[in-house]
């Protein structure tokens, strides 16, 4: 049975990372700028949620129990002073930026000690506490769990990065850590997890070829894409192995929503979430050969992180907190799907506004983004108040 203060604080964790997601898109709407909506949006709502959630699942995947239970609420302060110092970078005293930095680097810490020394002696993974009528799936569940120490490995080359400017010296650029830890540990932990999680849930099987494709890709390509951001020549191989692991991972998600016969609502959200993955890095394949054409690199970072990564973390966070547990009058499933709705339409207004350079479509986009984000955090708000 899981200890009480862990499901307390991961979902608290969880709690806040919405609370940021609505924050990313009222930064988008608010034209704040790319800095804002990157730390709100990756650093803010994806992460935290990620946090919560590697907490509860990485060490029953790797058959182990958190060791040090007390870690989520040590973190959740740390983390969330961390975010709101960074997102305020530009309208605050340098000192709170310090601090953020500080704050941030140091719930990072606290989050990969914590996970470290729990899975110290199966770092592999190669235990994955498979059994029973999940047997058949161990070899993936052990390919799945191998990319998770490399996850951590990025989210600790990118907690350094934004550390080390609080100590006056500097590492990596923003965009370079934006890559290590959107690429390297947010994508890295949807294509890993996702491959123990999406099966369980959808009832049904990968592709065997994909994942073997998806997580070795997705493993590798991070660190080219981080390192090679201002050599075109390695920028490209980055780039055409992370599509390659984004395209296999919407091609397996696919597979399987067809194979299956469950249709809850948080699966229609990751199916968007993939299809703009999709988009996402055809884009960025794009703006390597465009010479970085400034409206081709805003509609691809706002299509991975608030359609990619966002709508996969929606997705997933309505089936683990289902909206229908809620005691509100909006809390069912048809408003849960109307929401999701509003957030791809918002994104793709976004994007059809910044590639035919229609301010209005934008704008457009951004307020409907900004009632979809308003409306998920109403539908968990409340299944969390009854949990």
């Amino acid at each position: 049975m899981s200890d009480p203060r862990v499901t307390r604080w991961t979902r608290r964790l969880v709690a806040v990372g919405v609370l940021f997601f609505l924050a990313a898109h009222l930064a988008v709407a608010a034209d704040l700028g790319r800095r804002a909506v990157v730390v709100l949006g990756l650093y803010g709502f994806v992460l935290h949620v990620l946090f919560g959630k590697a907490y509860a699942l990485v060490p029953a995947y790797f058959d182990r129990d958190l060791a040090l239970p007390w870690a989520p609420a040590v973190q959740f302060p740390l983390s969330v002073v961390g975010t709101a110092g960074l997102a305020l970078v530009s309208a605050t005293p340098a000192w709170v930026t310090t601090v953020g930095r500080a704050c941030w680097g140091l719930g990072v810490a606290v989050f990969l000690g914590s996970l470290g020394w729990t899975l110290r002696t199966n770092l592999t993974g190669r235990e994955t506490g498979t059994g029973g009528a999940n047997t058949h799936r161990r070899d993936v569940d052990r390919l799945a769990n191998a990319v998770v120490p490399v996850a951590l490995v990025y989210l600790a080359a990118g907690a350094v990065a934004v550390t080390l400017p609080a100590l006056g010296r500097q590492w990596l650029l923003p965009a370079q850590v934006s890559h290590l830890l959107g690429a390297g540990t947010a994508a890295l932990f949807v294509f890993g997890v996702g491959f123990r999680l999406f099966p369980r849930f959808l009832v049904a099987e990968p592709p065997r070829p994909l994942v073997w494709l998806v997580l070795p890709a997705g493993a590798v390509a991070p660190a080219l894409l981080a390192v090679g951001l201002f050599d075109r020549r390695l920028l490209l191989v980055g780039g055409i192995l992370e599509a390659l692991a984004v395209v296999g991972f919407a091609a397996a998600y696919v597979v399987m929503f067809r194979r299956s016969d469950r249709r809850r609502v948080g699966f229609y959200a990751v199916l968007a979430a993939v299809g703009y993955g999709v988009v996402g890095v055809g884009l960025a394949l794009a703006t390597v050969f465009d010479g970085r054409d400034p409206a081709l690199v805003r509609a691809h970072y706002r299509t991975m992180l608030l359609g990619f990564l966002g709508l996969t973390v929606i997705g997933a966070t309505f089936q683990f907190y289902p909206p229908t547990v809620g005691r509100s009058r909006l809390s069912t499933d048809r408003v849960a799907t109307v929401t999701i709705g509003l957030l791809v339409v918002g994104l793709g207004g976004q994007l059809l506004g910044i590639v035919s350079e229609s301010p209005p479509l934008v704008f457009g986009g951004e307020a409907v983004g900004v009632v979809g984000a308003g409306l998920s955090c109403w539908l968990l708000g409340a299944a969390f108040r009854r949990r």
